[in-house]
């Protein structure tokens, strides 16, 4: 059962976890440190270990801080794209790794 709308869903969800974890994973702000045993946490609540390698990814590589650092020195609209290159690629390795692990 469940038809075209559950095929839907089956093909798009891993996408959008993938992608709000990367979003979650640029705003957040843990030390590398407590990052792990948190994602460990999440992987063992559950989690996927697809998007909760795009929050890894994701989050050393734009915190909030980092952001407004990057913006003072390259300004806003290659800050802007320097956040989406990241969160589109480690959605995409999410996307990846999850499909395979």
């Amino acid at each position: 059962g469940g038809g075209a709308f559950e095929s839907f869903a089956r093909a798009v969800w891993p996408v959008w976890t993938n992608f709000f974890d990367s979003i979650f994973g640029a705003v957040m702000y843990f030390a590398t440190l407590t990052e792990v045993p948190i994602l460990q946490g999440l992987i063992d609540a559950g989690m996927g270990k697809g998007p909760a390698l795009a929050l890894l990814l994701a989050g050393p590589a734009i915190s909030l801080p980092s952001m407004l650092v990057i913006r003072s020195i390259m300004g806003t609209e290659k800050t802007l794209v320097f956040i989406s290159l990241v969160v589109i690629m480690s959605t995409i390795s999410g996307i990846a790794y999850g499909s395979f692990f």
